[in-house]
């Protein structure tokens, strides 16, 4: 008994052996491998530049305080719409010392010249009434009185502007009020109520009360690379993809190609422009940023295949078309010229040596045993 359980000991080493080296010769065998085959197809090419930059307002403009005060009154907020002429805050005015004493001073001086004036012409009239002077010197000495009269209130009207910053003769006219000059949503509003601010003269260019732009007019603003904008020209169709508004493509018309570039990480880049059309149904907002897609050149149904299929060789290029039987392992091709045309980097047109029959080699990929 014992004599037939050590023979099949030995058995199933045998076989444990056999097994072993067969696993080894196996793994160490070459595994076949295939190529995707791929069949030429009749579509467009379409060669396209791709600009990064965001959409903002067409008119964006600041509006400024006419004087130097304190903000009272916030009439809006970010986000309001307002119209053209829309009062925005209320400024109290701060007069300045030096112009506060020079109005005082001038508004004093023309006062007496005006009482003088007034007693000149009170001679001159009981004079004329007399007999003693012409009608001629009487409406001179009227003229000269009415002249006074209107300096005085010029001064008087200048201080009311100091002090208060109106005019009583300015009627509707009040720059105490600020105002939106355009018509269109409020974007910010950069101060609160008792900010100081400042009027826009010769030394600083004012303080800000609030930014107005006009959102149903959209512009896209973004940069290109010098090697694609040559073939760029004004009046192009142009698709936008925001970010923000996902699954939307807005179309545009390039308006603008800068005729400088700049220079950036080393790349030559020339600002484009384009005019965004905004339907009602989406909403777009200042600072988004946009990709624009813009079609340089189109081939229109033409025989074309992946890119991947073709093998460049100097000035030639080539395909391997399958000469065996489709599903068999190992595959076998033969090399062929091709003539090639337009690519948009995924596929290239095809335009001599190959027919929409033909199976060709694509990209190889290992099939496991």
């Amino acid at each position: 008994m014992k004599k037939y359980f050590k023979m099949a000991g030995w058995c199933l080493l045998g076989l444990f052996v056999i097994y072993t080296f067969y696993f080894l010769w196996a793994q160490s065998q070459p595994q076949p491998v295939v190529y995707e085959l791929l069949t030429p197809e009749v579509r467009d090419i379409v060669k396209t530049a791709v600009a990064s930059g965001k959409v903002e307002p067409r008119d964006e403009v600041n509006v400024k305080p006419q004087i130097q005060g304190i903000i009272t009154e916030l009439y809006v907020e970010a986000g309001d719409k307002v119209r053209k002429g829309d009062p925005v805050a209320k400024v109290a005015v701060i007069p300045d010392m030096s112009a506060l004493s020079s109005a005082q001073s001038q508004v004093r001086t023309s006062q007496l010249a005006l009482e003088e004036q007034e007693r000149e012409f009170a001679r001159v009239e009981a004079l004329y009434q007399k007999g003693v002077i012409s009608k001629e010197e009487y409406e001179q000495g009227h003229n000269t009185l009415l002249r006074q009269r209107e300096q005085a209130q010029a001064a008087q009207d200048a201080l009311d502007i100091v002090t208060d910053g109106i005019s009583r003769r300015a009627g509707q006219i009040n720059t105490t009020i600020v105002r939106s000059t355009i018509a269109g949503t409020i974007l910010d509003v950069p101060v609160k109520v008792g900010s100081s601010v400042i009027n826009a003269n010769s030394y600083n260019e004012g303080t800000t009360v609030a930014t107005v732009a006009d959102m149903g007019k959209i512009i896209f603003r973004g940069n290109i690379d010098e090697t694609e904008v040559g073939r760029m020209r004004a009046g192009m169709d142009i698709k936008l993809s925001i970010g923000a508004v996902q699954g939307v493509t807005l179309p545009a018309v390039l308006e603008y190609i800068s005729p400088k570039g700049t220079e950036s990480n080393g790349a030559v880049l020339f600002e484009i422009k384009a005019a965004a059309q905004i339907p009602d149904t989406v909403i777009v907002r200042a600072g988004y940023s946009a990709n624009a897609e813009i079609e340089l050149t189109r081939r229109n149904q033409v025989l074309s295949v992946q890119e991947s299929a073709i093998e460049f060789e100097g000035d030639s290029t080539f395909v391997y078309r399958l000469t065996s039987a489709d599903g068999v392992v190992p595959q076998t091709f033969e090399r062929m010229p091709v003539k090639v045309g337009m690519s948009d980097g995924l596929y290239i047109e095809l335009e001599e040596g190959v027919s929409d029959n033909m199976k060709l080699r694509g990209n190889e990929k290992t099939i496991e045993k």
